[in-house]
């Protein structure tokens, strides 16, 4: 796993071989969006100490959606900090182990990429502590609040922290060579809509489930992606 920074004592990305997760601080306050896949808390322990902060201090972990490169160490780390576990409605059943993980609709390009995924170990049932819905306010950030993005799978959510200008997308968004519309969606004309909508906020710092945030006109790169995904 590689620690990098995004926002300098604020914002960090934690990268996997496959996948990433995000480190928001608020002083010695922490909020992990996102937990990386089953084996993963050791190391995002390691790197939070790495700070000069302690792993007490993790106060939520925000689940983008219900993948196992997303939520394989939520509850091990939950577990051990006392962290609260925050899901949307729709997927927390699925995180929980009460319903399948959806299947998506692959195009042809996407089946390899799909199956290198299913190497990685199930995520074990993991509690979720708070369901949350659209423009629920979520306790960190100046006011980050909850982005219902549908379409990947569908209890998708973005994470909006619009006093900073930081929007973290799940998969709705990915950074895979160039900014594009995220792969493996249970309904791809939803993720389309979901994309528009995530660019309509005109986020100056883009965080992606998957490749390099984008830190430097973020909104206009996310905006060309959606138009060029929708075209």
């Amino acid at each position: 796993m590689d620690l990098v920074d995004v926002i300098p004592r604020r914002l960090y990305m934690l990268r996997y071989p496959i996948g990433q997760a995000y480190l928001w601080r608020d002083g010695e306050a922490l909020t992990l969006i996102d937990s990386g896949p089953v084996g993963s808390a050791a190391g995002i322990e390691e790197a939070i100490r790495s700070l000069g902060l302690r792993p007490e201090g993790l106060e939520r972990i925000v689940l983008t959606h219900c993948h196992r490169d997303h939520i394989g160490s939520a509850g091990e780390l939950a577990a051990r900090w006392g962290s609260t576990v925050v899901a949307h409605r729709l997927d927390a059943p699925v995180i929980r182990g009460e319903l399948p993980v959806p299947e998506p609709v692959l195009l042809d390009w996407e089946v390899p990429y799909y199956e290198r995924g299913l190497t990685l170990p199930d995520a074990p049932p993991t509690r979720v502590d708070r369901e949350v819905a659209d423009g629920d306010a979520l306790g960190f950030g100046d006011g980050a609040y909850v982005v219902h993005a549908p379409g990947h799978t569908d209890g998708s959510i973005g994470v909006h922290l619009p006093h900073h200008g930081v929007l973290f997308t799940g998969d709705a968004v990915a950074a895979v060579g160039q900014v594009m519309l995220g792969v493996f969606n249970v309904d791809r004309g939803r993720a389309l809509e979901s994309m528009r909508r995530l660019a309509s906020l005109a986020p100056s710092v883009a965080c992606f489930g998957h490749g390099d945030p984008v830190t430097e006109d973020a909104a206009a790169t996310v905006k060309a992606a959606a138009d060029l995904a929708d075209g």
